[in-house]
């Protein structure tokens, strides 16, 4: 039976990177060893690190000014480096989920984290846009995706996040939604994110970031969580992580191949799409997200009250039918199906077949 991963993260990658990664670990690139066991000094890794930088700058259209590195950690130590490297007094935030209000946690033990809007009383199915940017902060957060919710900034409310900013620096948490459309990367100051959903294996962590917001803080900051140190030391400071950078600048390629963000992008309006228009067409099943804020990456839905004893038993015929992933979060239950750049049409299709199929039993 052939199965489906809308796993949330580590989540699903192209099978030609997983196979291509599998060989490199029986032996990399014909060196008789494998990539979990040879130096990351070693002059044939060099070219991986070199390669997955410049395929990153080359598909995300990243200006000259900008630095790309490639560390561990995930997202959460962002969470901590990002205060450390850029707030002297004050930062902002947008609190539009979990990962966000971890974000703002960290920051407060910095000085001043304001939290300019949230939409935790209403269990962030929306994204706020009632909000003025404090133009004294140091920098302004925003999470672009939010996994658990099925929320997502759409390219409007960027743009109009750009216009509150003003002169503020922008800082974005893209863990979950990097490489899947344009940006305007040059709004940004500084983007990071967890690489196990778009990118690689869980592991490795990407961080964009604008050479000339450092250095501005009065504070000490130790040496391994200093921007500038992986900068100088091209991501190769200490001990990277050798196989998921390796992964990544697999699905670098990839992507590259297949189109880049423009095409990807294509890919996941018609995915996205696909999946609403059977939710919105259901007798049983209903999104979560408000449909002005729906993410294309996480599609969030829930049994209609009259239908909720049926939870254990649809999440049973799915699995069955090869659908691996779909439970919710269990903050908010329900179900969630994840389509990040890998995850293809013809996978999203056999997942509204399989509701459909459940629908007509019932």
């Amino acid at each position: 039976m052939k199965k489906y991963n809308f796993n949330a993260g580590p989540s699903i990658l192209p099978q030609e990177v997983i196979r291509q990664t599998a060989e490199a670990v029986m032996d990399f690139q014909g060196e008789g060893l494998s990539i979990l066991e040879i130096s990351h000094r070693a002059k044939y890794f060099q070219p991986v690190v070199d390669e997955a930088v410049a395929l990153m700058k080359e598909v995300f259209h990243i200006p000259d000014g900008y630095s790309v590195i490639f560390l561990g950690g995930g997202a959460s130590l962002q969470f901590c480096m990002v205060p450390y490297n850029l707030m002297e007094k004050k930062s902002a935030y947008l609190n539009t989920g979990v990962w966000a209000k971890k974000a703002l946690k960290e920051a407060k033990g910095f000085g001043e984290a304001v939290e300019v809007a949230s939409s935790a009383d209403a269990n962030f199915t929306f994204i706020p846009t009632d909000y003025e940017v404090p133009q004294d902060a140091d920098y302004f957060h925003i999470t672009t995706n939010n996994t658990i919710y099925g929320t997502e900034l759409s390219d409007a409310k960027l743009q109009d996040i750009y216009k509150k900013k003003g002169g503020v620096t922008l800082v974005a948490d893209m863990s979950s939604d990097v490489l899947s459309r344009p940006i305007d990367i040059k709004q940004y100051g500084l983007i990071y994110g967890g690489a196990q959903k778009n990118l690689a294996p869980a592991g490795v962590t990407f961080i964009i970031v604008k050479d000339e917001i450092l250095g501005k803080v009065s504070r000490h900051i130790p040496t391994m969580l200093d921007y500038r140190t992986h900068i100088d030391g091209g991501s190769m400071f200490n001990t990277p992580p050798v196989l998921p950078l390796y992964s990544a600048m697999l699905t670098l390629r990839w992507l590259k191949k297949n189109g880049g963000v423009e095409a990807a992008e294509k890919r996941n309006i018609a995915k996205a799409a696909l999946l609403y228009e059977c939710i919105d067409s259901s007798k049983i099943f209903i999104g979560t997200a408000k449909e002005a804020d729906r993410s294309r990456m996480n599609v969030c839905f829930v049994l209609k009250p009259e239908y909720q004893d049926l939870q254990d038993d649809f999440f049973k015929f799915a699995t069955e039918r090869g659908m691996v992933g779909v439970k919710g979060h269990r903050s908010v239950g329900g179900f969630r199906a994840s389509l990040y750049n890998a995850m293809t049409i013809e996978g999203v299709q056999a997942l509204v077949d399989c509701i459909k199929e459940y629908e007509r039993k019932l």
